[in-house]
């Protein structure tokens, strides 16, 4: 048997694997504290409800993360401190992210989320971290679907261009 064979949790992580996790922790944290920020900014109650989840998420990933690196002698990346609460109403407008400006964003971010999900996955030796990315993945995919849904229904959706004209078959 050899060193790669086994339990996978027993497996050293090679440094893709420790870099990925790691930055995966990193970016989570970001997205928490930007989407409490974008959670004091939004007005539309399906906005704050789908940011709601997006937190959720992020803490879960966090705290999953973490807990990889710590079990294999990682240091996680330092924790940002809580970001104090605010009403949009104290938000002056010049300074207020819009409703659509958020979906947006966050439409983005799930976007890029899946990708980096996929390499993650795609980089992996070690079957327990591809399996914790491949589950993040689906969440992502999950949530996208819904943000973009929620784009579409707003009339928030800013589609590239289309092709109206198809060309004739010859």
């Amino acid at each position: 048997m050899g060193i790669l064979s086994g339990n996978p949790k027993d497996e050293p992580m090679h440094f893709g694997e420790i870099y990925n996790v790691w930055m995966a922790s990193v970016a989570a944290r970001g997205a928490v504290s930007c989407y409490q920020a974008f959670s004091y900014h939004a007005g539309d109650k399906d906005l704050k409800k789908i940011l709601e989840d997006l937190i959720n998420q992020a803490e879960l990933e966090i705290k999953e993360c973490d807990k990889l690196l710590t079990d294999n002698g990682i240091a996680p990346a330092p924790v940002l401190p809580d970001r104090p609460p605010a009403k949009l109403e104290d938000i002056p407008v010049g300074a207020r992210f819009t409703d659509p400006e958020i979906a947006a964003k966050i439409a983005a971010d799930s976007s890029l989320g899946i990708v980096a999900c996929s390499t993650v996955m795609g980089q992996s030796i070690r079957e327990d971290i591809g399996a914790l990315f491949a589950k993040y993945h689906l969440t992502k995919t999950a949530l996208g679907g819904r943000i973009l849904q929620m784009n579409k229904e707003k009339g928030w959706l800013i589609p590239p261009p289309l092709q109206i004209k198809r060309p004739e078959d010859q």
